[in-house]
């Protein structure tokens, strides 16, 4: 499961819009997300509410701790909140443990109400049973409401962070709506990580890809999550982690500087994919990249087992001779941790 942080101002739209369908609750909370091109008349306009109630106000960047670093400002109108954003943006825990197979009762969260006076125990109680629906219903995998208070009597979630589980976007893309997953706070992504990012976006499969080192000796494109952490943990055990280039499954060219390099494509011994059939991507996609793949004087090792894994090894073998670019190919007599070890003993030769 992929737990992908979302901003608080989703978290409160989401559990406010089906909290109401799912369990009746009507949450009387509102909020409203502020950037850098925000108009704030055109934001009132919308949000008549912000003109006419005390505010708070925080950033919304995914980090916590933002009340000690000074970043909450509370009981604010307005015009105080635009000026803290022109400024500043340019206890006792109790647990209940509830197994999977059951369902969040009131008898189940007794222990964390029971102490709470009891004209707003029920109130307190509904709500958490109703938080619980939507956690379930919209594939949250993380939720909490800190701090946390009452409003006229009713529930108000002051602070949320919620984390939703991406692989679930195939069956809740019309009730997240519009979500966005943002960038942890201070990351920016390269243009082939954003392009990487968007054919994930566009498919079933699970493409991944982090530039450790652009300069980088060592690549891998690999099949299958546990291959890929073989390989790259292979690689720093060995004393070059500084030399990869990347981690997790994709493929690119890195930049052009003189030095030798080798790229890894492999996996394990896989039980259902036919090999020949996955290596005819590759070799296409390697066909097009044949001049930056010489550019950057690549030397490619080629480990996989399977169905149709014969057939596979000898269509790298001629793409080696097609493109006059070094390929060795390997089939399950060889092992991911070996070729690792060959890939590094030839780029550091021709250092």
């Amino acid at each position: 499961m992929a737990r992908k942080k979302i901003r608080e101002d989703d978290s409160k739209r989401l559990l406010k819009e089906h909290l109401k369908r799912l369990s009746g609750i009507d949450l009387q909370i509102c909020s409203a997300q502020v950037t850098q091109v925000t108009d704030f008349t055109e934001l009132t306009s919308k949000e008549h509410w912000l003109s006419s109630t005390k505010l708070v106000v925080k950033p919304d960047m995914l980090f916590g701790k933002r009340g000690k670093s000074g970043l909450v400002a509370l009981n604010l109108d307005l015009a105080q909140v635009a000026e803290f954003v022109k400024e500043g943006l340019g206890v006792e825990v109790k647990t209940v443990f509830l197994p999977t197979e059951k369902p969040m009762t009131l008898e189940a969260c007794a222990p964390l109400i029971a102490t709470l006076p009891l004209e707003v125990r029920r109130k307190i109680g509904d709500f958490i049973v109703g938080v619980f629906t939507v956690f379930q219903d919209l594939d949250f995998s993380f939720l909490e409401m800190n701090p946390f208070t009452l409003v006229n009597g009713e529930p108000y979630p002051l602070g949320m962070r919620g984390e939703l589980d991406d692989t679930a976007s195939f069956k809740n893309f019309k009730k997240w709506s519009n979500i966005e997953f943002p960038l942890p706070f201070g990351s920016v992504l390269s243009p082939t990580e954003s392009f990487i990012h968007s054919l994930d976006e566009k498919t079933s499969a699970s493409l991944k890809f982090t530039v450790l080192n652009p300069k980088g000796c060592i690549w891998t494109m690999v099949a299958g999550g546990g291959a890929s952490v073989i390989y790259a943990d292979t690689v720093g055990d060995l004393g070059y982690a500084s030399e990869l280039g990347h981690v997790w499954y994709s493929c690119a060219t890195a930049d052009p500087d003189s030095r030798k390099r080798a790229l890894l494509i492999g996996g394990g011994i896989t039980n259902f994919t036919d090999v020949a059939a996955t290596f005819n991507g590759i070799i296409q996609a390697l066909k097009e990249k044949e001049s930056k793949l010489k550019a950057a004087r690549m030397h490619l090792y080629v480990l996989r087992g399977g169905p149709n894994y014969q057939t596979g090894l000898a269509k790298m073998r001629v793409l080696g001779e097609e493109l006059g670019v070094p390929i060795e190919v390997y089939g399950h007599e060889a092992t991911m941790t070996g070729i690792c070890k060959q890939a590094i003993d030839c780029v550091m030769a021709a250092a």
